[in-house]
């Protein structure tokens, strides 16, 4: 089996010298390895790589689409004129929206807005499809799995089952809930908490699946509402989302652990 290096091993912090050159490198490395202090790396399997990347590719134009909309509905606050009163991110609610502001610069600023957010109208839901159909012939009992999850829509459990990939990987759900960088690492020293680290550390791309997890779970669920609203009077309404996410991803590690469904009866209390 080949030997990978771990992605979180930064050499250049590793070997004491000055020099830096491969020598030194192999050195450090053998030495680490026989003592077994170096990780090895998961090799995610190639054949899946494309999807994934896909999947994560889709969050970033959503939020490019959004930045468009919200950058149209902005002169109407920079020039205190009254709000127009329409939804835009409806496109059947364009018409005038350009028209409501007399500066010509500004109608083009928005008119580009428009025409871009139309632009990816038509494109994402091409996307959508393209990644659901790359990823039928790949584990459809654990997407079904997911799908049973409160909130889980196909693009989030398709996001969870390639990210997360080989349960076996994960020794404890806490360890599914770090790798989805749901929680904070506390840094101390001689007993006295000194702040926390380590908030990189992860996927964020599986911390953005549970969390919007949780705010559909929140949306369409009057049980979790009351739910969320307990732990918003426990923890916050701030951190309020964020444990209900890190439920979800201890509820997603059970039961891709023991292949079963989704139990909401369990995960909500009575």
């Amino acid at each position: 089996m080949p030997f990978v290096l771990g992605p979180a091993l930064d050499m250049k912090a590793i070997p004491r010298g000055k020099a830096k050159h491969d020598t030194s490198d192999a050195h450090t490395i053998a030495a680490l390895r026989r003592g077994g202090l170096l990780p090895q790396a998961y090799i995610y399997p190639p054949q899946l790589r494309a999807t994934r990347d896909l999947l994560r590719h889709r969050p970033q134009l959503r939020r490019q689409r959004a930045a468009f909309l919200a950058h149209g509905e902005q002169p109407n606050r920079q020039y205190n004129l009254p709000e127009s009163g329409k939804n835009i991110a409806s496109k059947a609610k364009w018409d005038g929206v350009a028209e409501c502001v007399a500066d010509p610069a500004v109608q083009k600023s928005l008119a580009v807005d428009l025409a871009l957010s139309t632009d990816d109208d038509q494109l994402l839901p091409e996307r959508d499809l393209a990644i659901v159909n790359n990823a039928k012939p790949h584990d459809a009992n654990t997407f079904y799995r997911l799908r049973s999850g409160p909130g889980v829509g196909k693009i989030l459990a398709l996001g969870m089952r390639y990210e997360i990939h080989a349960i076996h990987r994960f020794p404890r759900g806490q360890d599914v809930v770090s790798y989805g960088r749901l929680v904070t690492c506390a840094k101390a020293s001689a007993g006295q908490r000194a702040g926390t680290s380590g908030k990189h550390s992860g996927h964020a791309s599986l911390k953005w699946a549970f969390s919007e997890a949780a705010v559909r779970f929140r949306r369409h669920n009057p049980a979790g509402q009351k739910f969320l609203a307990t732990l918003g009077y426990r923890h916050g309404k701030g951190k309020a989302l964020t444990v209900l996410a890190h439920k979800l991803a201890r509820a997603v590690y059970g039961l891709l652990k023991r292949q079963t469904v989704f139990d909401r009866e369990t995960f909500l209390p009575r």
